[in-house]
């Protein structure tokens, strides 16, 4: 496991990486690559993720730790997009986030997106997936400890969450149509995506209501046993 010494360093790219790097390649992607660079895109969205996961621990031996969970995580998504309707994605990554530091969160939702597309589907969407859900766990992670503490506003994050990946996906969906991001157009995805918005919503909600505190309280143990 790779570890960057220079604290500077670490906070320059846990500032610059998923605000700025990242979002620039994803838009770069839709708009200049062609369309069967698509997925050499995803994969360097993975690669700078995996970046920003490294540049969020110090000690070489609890980043292998985190990286573990963080797998872990990353396929409990995966399974759970072969659920039909109801995808506990955004939740479960809200919760690695919540657990395991905003990084962790942000590899979670990224890789979960990532590698599950093999069997759904890969394109030029699965970069703007990556952001998405990369995005609300960084969010996540960043406001653990209020959502650890009020059920009502960790629900009230979920169905935001939701709202926030539609708002993303939205973006490409408009990209796609017409190479240019209008926002007439835009408001015109976002009232036609308003019911997948709703079931995304609500599907957040169910999910962190039912496993918010199981899954918290195993992942709390193992955070506070290994010295995570």
């Amino acid at each position: 496991m790779i570890v960057i010494r220079s604290r500077r360093l670490r906070t320059l790219l846990r500032f610059l990486l998923p605000l700025f790097i990242i979002p620039a390649l994803v838009l770069l992607g839709a708009v200049v690559f062609p369309e069967r660079l698509h997925l050499l895109v995803s994969l360097g969205v993975a690669a700078l993720s995996l970046m920003l996961f490294v540049a969020g621990f110090e000690r070489r031996q609890t980043g292998s730790r985190r990286m573990v969970l963080t797998a872990v995580m990353v396929a409990l998504c995966i399974a759970g997009r072969f659920i039909p309707l109801f995808k506990p994605v955004t939740a479960l990554t809200i919760l690695a986030a919540m657990y395991l530091g905003p990084e962790a969160g942000f590899l979670t939702g990224s890789l979960a997106a990532a590698l599950s597309n093999f069997w759904f589907g890969q394109g030029p969407w699965t970069a703007f997936q990556m952001l998405a859900w990369g995005l609300i766990g960084l969010a996540a992670g960043y406001l653990t400890r209020p959502l650890r503490r009020s059920r009502p506003l960790l629900l009230l994050f979920g169905a935001l969450s939701g709202a926030a990946y539609s708002m993303v996906m939205d973006v490409w969906t408009v990209m796609w149509y017409t190479e240019e991001l209008t926002w007439p157009l835009y408001a015109a995805a976002l009232t036609a995506a308003l019911p997948h918005t709703l079931l995304y919503t609500a599907s957040n909600v169910a999910f962190l209501w039912f496993l918010a505190r199981p899954i918290g309280e195993k992942l709390e143990r193992i955070r506070i046993k290994y010295g995570l």
